[in-house]
């Protein structure tokens, strides 16, 4: 049985999450997706990503660690979506952000040309 691995924002990266790129400083969206969740996709079929404990989000984070996912991976949006599920007591408007998130990105990759692989 695959078991859900289950990542807190709050805890295991920062209860003050800021900023869309590195150069946004250490606490941006894809140092979380960079550092936190891809290695963690890369080990671990399911997880669950906690958001609650925090001061709050920005769009730009949220749009980079999470719809930056379909950007920098060949995964498709179906997996993604298949293999991430999210818990935000604090604020439920949160998962409908991301997925709206993720839909855009997943939209956009549909027409973008092949990587060059060689």
């Amino acid at each position: 049985m695959n078991q859900i691995h289950k990542i807190s924002v709050a805890k295991d990266f920062s209860t003050e999450p800021i900023g869309r790129f590195v150069e946004d400083g250490p606490k941006s969206g894809e140092v979380f997706r960079r550092d936190i969740l891809l290695p963690a996709m890369a080990k671990h079929d399911r997880i669950e990503v906690n958001l609650d404990g925090t001061e709050g989000y920005g769009s730009s984070f949220l749009e980079e660690a999470f719809g930056g996912i379909l950007r920098v991976t060949d995964l498709l949006i179906a997996d993604v979506k298949r293999r991430l599920s999210f818990i935000s007591t604090e604020e439920p408007l949160l998962l409908e952000e991301i997925s709206g998130y993720l839909d855009r990105a997943g939209d956009a990759k549909k027409y973008l040309l092949p990587r060059n692989r060689g």
